[in-house]
């Protein structure tokens, strides 16, 4: 089974000026754990997800205050379409992360998350509709 197979097509997709507040409430509402963050001023898109959100408040800083750009994941690893659902798992582990960017000829088609892969490599899970995710500007 390749990427494309298992991905969500709809992808959140938040601007680094966002609170880390505001992505925290929009991950929430529509059940994901990472967004899609596409900074004009960036070389490609990047990521921010809960792991990120959970650190800077731990550590204490406001999250009406910080701003998704001061927390994202800019060093991305980006899977293809057509990548096998093993190489991205793989590419998961050793980068100890649970989401990848699927980008086709440098445009975002989708998010791999390590439940969609689970979802796909089990028996229920092929039966199980994949909740939508929706794009926020």
């Amino acid at each position: 089974m390749q990427v494309h197979e298992g991905m969500s097509r709809t992808v959140l997709t938040v601007g680094p000026g966002h609170s880390l507040r505001a992505v925290a409430r929009l991950m929430a509402e529509r059940r994901v754990g990472a967004a899609v963050v596409m900074d004009p001023d960036g070389h490609g898109p990047a990521i921010i997800t809960e792991r990120d959100i959970l650190v800077g408040v731990g550590a204490g800083q406001s999250p009406d205050e910080e701003t998704v750009a001061d927390h994202l994941t800019r060093d991305v690893v980006y899977a293809a379409p057509d990548w096998s659902l093993e190489e991205a798992a793989a590419a998961m582990v050793r980068g100890n992360f649970r989401h990848l960017i699927v980008l086709d000829g440098g445009e975002t088609v989708g998010i791999l998350s390590v439940r969609d892969v689970v979802r796909c490599w089990t028996e229920d899970g092929a039966i199980c509709p994949v909740p939508a995710r929706v794009a926020v500007g």
